[in-house]
């Protein structure tokens, strides 16, 4: 396989697993499937993440990720 083919299979699968966190916190359900919506709050996410309340944004939306990851695995 050439190497591009590698890299897109592996940016496509990256893709997909990101697509697969969306579903599994129920923005889709939450929002009805509105793209707008969906786009609006990943822009408001991006820049809260840029602001200076960025370190503690990632410190208290990673803490609330893992989290869920464990409940998921005692739960599954």
């Amino acid at each position: 396989m050439r190497n591009w083919q590698v890299e897109r299979r592996k940016r496509t699968r990256h893709l997909i697993e990101l697509g697969g966190l969306v579903v599994k916190a129920r923005v889709i359900e939450l929002t009805g499937d509105d793209r707008a919506l969906i786009y609006g709050a990943l822009l408001w996410m991006a820049e809260k993440l840029e602001s200076e309340q960025g370190a503690h944004a990632r410190e208290v939306w990673a803490e609330k990720g893992k989290g869920a990851f464990k409940a998921d695995q005692k739960d599954g």
